[in-house]
Parts: structure tokens; sequence; C-alpha cells
């Protein structure tokens, strides 16, 4: 009898140090993605010499710019899947006196997937490229063959 209770207690008791870790790949967790989404075409268009207007129609607005300046603009992609590890990338891009980009350096964090490898993911592309008045703007010919 005092055997069955000692076992009891310790299932208890194990069950509730454990707490919900047992049960942590079971609770939902949404794909997070933050800061710029990056894409390899966009970094393959991306060339030292360029104006700071080309970089912004090509990345889009920076993420982060230099404190003593405008000189320098961070792209940071950012992204955690469900219950998948963190990667996470940033684009420093600098600029000389007269807005001319002079340099472009590529940071990740140790343990980070690839660029290519993030937009792999099964996670929802942020940038839309189709709306669904697209197919209705089109004539019927059109609209039939996509």
């Amino acid at each position: 009898m005092p055997f069955r209770k000692f076992t009891a207690l310790a299932i208890v008791t194990s069950i509730f140090l454990t707490g919900c870790s047992v049960v942590d790949r079971w609770v939902y967790r949404p794909d997070i993605n933050q800061g710029n989404y990056v894409t390899k075409e966009a970094i393959d268009l991306l060339q030292v010499g360029q104006s700071k207007d080309q970089v912004v129609f090509i990345m889009g607005s920076p993420m982060l710019t230099s404190v003593f300046g405008d000189n320098i603009w961070y792209y940071v992609f950012r992204q955690q899947p469900q219950h998948g590890e963190l990667s996470q990338i940033t684009y420093s891009i600098y600029f000389d006196q007269m807005g001319i980009v002079t340099d472009i350096k590529t940071s990740a964090l140790e343990g980070s997937q690839t660029l290519e490898e993030m937009n792999r993911q099964g996670i929802s592309d942020p940038i839309e490229t189709k709306s669904d008045d697209y197919n209705e703007s089109l004539p019927p010919s059109s609209a039939e063959s996509e």
C-alpha cells in the first residue's frame, strides 16, 4: 500500500515538474517574420555605385539607419517558423557623402539558414503580387488561361 502511494506521488510530481513541455509541440505557435522581407532577386540587383533612391526602389525602406548620420542602412530579415530555429540575416549598406553605395556587408546569426532556405519555408509571402481583383480586371479569355 505505501509503495502504491509513493508511486502515485512520484508520477504526479513528475507531471507537475515537466509542466507543459511534454505537450509543447501540440501547442499552436504562429510563424514570426520580422524586419524587411528580402529576396535573392533583390540582393542580386543591389550593386556598389547605386544611389539611395535605387536602393530604396530595390530593397524598400531600411529597418534601421546609422545613429551618426544617414550613411549606413540596415535591412534585417528575421524569421522563426512555428517550432523551428530562429534565423536572421542583416544586410548593411554603406553610402558615401554623395549618397552612393560604397560597400554591402552581410551578417547572419550563428546557425541561421541561408536566404534561399528562409524563403523556401512554408511561411506565407507577406508581399502579395496578385490581388483577387487581378483576374476580374482581365478579359475573359486571359483570366481563363491563368
